[in-house]
């Protein structure tokens, strides 16, 4: 159990719902953002001083009745609900360290994917693997050294120039978002990783934008459908974006790829000619 993130986690979902939001009047004195500690307690019939605690970090581990009782007060999607359970202790953790092996089924899988760039992240957004048409459309990942392949290190770390994103895409604050989402649902799962741990705390210190993201305790990503990348050989190219979840490494699989005759997959084809003459020490991570 994480008291402290516990108590973090509740205290930012209460405050962003409204009284009406629950059924309950406004009232013209009401001073604290979002509902009353004691409002969020009555919904979920607990009592007052517990769930007061509970915010304060002082509270014993909730069983699942309770905090079944309070996500459903709170009104938490199913992401949110399954994040509380896990900062509670009540739901299985990983408690060693995350995969980054790929499975080879999964390896040869990507280099026999037709006009679509594909490429494996761990569960901190490490590429891990990836196809020659990934390495073309985003970097050669082959070039780097296995730390600086995290996208979430490149996306908050690293200075772009003005003006400029992270491979150019169109939805560099949406993405920073879900990666600072994603970190967070590692560290829940792998708590006593130092990777995990090392990497959040170096984001935080090295980039107030991340530290920002960080203590809004957002947990429910959005879906992302397509992405527009700005090459700097084929220009914009918009594709379309699927993610699989390999559940049993606890990573994930990307695939981009663009309408058959359209002007993007002839952009992606193009591309797949320059990945091809790249050496295959560039395709899968060491």
């Amino acid at each position: 159990m994480d008291r402290q993130e516990l108590a973090a986690f509740l205290r930012s979902r209460r405050e962003r719902l409204q009284p009406e939001h629950v059924g309950l009047a406004s009232g013209p004195r009401r001073r604290t953002p979002g509902l009353r500690r004691e409002e969020v307690a009555t919904l979920a019939h607990i009592s007052i001083e517990y769930y007061v605690r509970l915010e304060q970090g002082r509270a014993p581990r909730p069983s699942g009745e309770v905090l079944a009782a309070i996500a459903g007060a709170l009104r938490l999607t199913d992401a949110e609900s399954l994040h509380l359970h896990l900062v509670a202790g009540t739901a299985p953790l990983r408690t060693g360290l995350h995969r980054r092996d790929v499975r080879p089924s999964i390896l040869a899988l990507l280099e026999r994917l037709p006009q679509t760039a594909g490429f494996v992240t761990s569960a901190t957004l490490e590429v891990l693997a990836w196809n020659p048409l990934a390495a073309a459309l985003m970097e050669d990942f082959g070039a780097l050294a296995p730390e600086d392949r995290n996208l979430v290190r490149r996306g908050f770390l690293e200075p772009q120039r003005p003006g400029a994103t992270l491979y150019g895409i169109s939805d560099a604050a949406e993405f920073r978002h879900h990666a600072v989402m994603t970190l967070r649902r590692a560290l829940a799962r792998y708590p006593a990783d130092p990777a995990v741990t090392g990497l959040i705390d170096e984001l935080r210190d090295g980039s107030p934008e991340f530290a920002r993201l960080w203590t809004r305790h957002d947990v429910q990503p959005a879906p992302v459908l397509t992405k527009t990348f700005d090459h700097p050989i084929v220009g914009e190219v918009t594709v379309d974006c699927d993610g699989l979840a390999l559940t049993d490494q606890d990573q994930h699989l990307v695939l981009y790829s663009a309408p058959v005759g359209s002007r993007d997959a002839e952009a992606l084809a193009f591309l797949q000619v320059l990945g091809a003459g790249a050496s295959s020490a560039g395709r899968l991570s060491s």
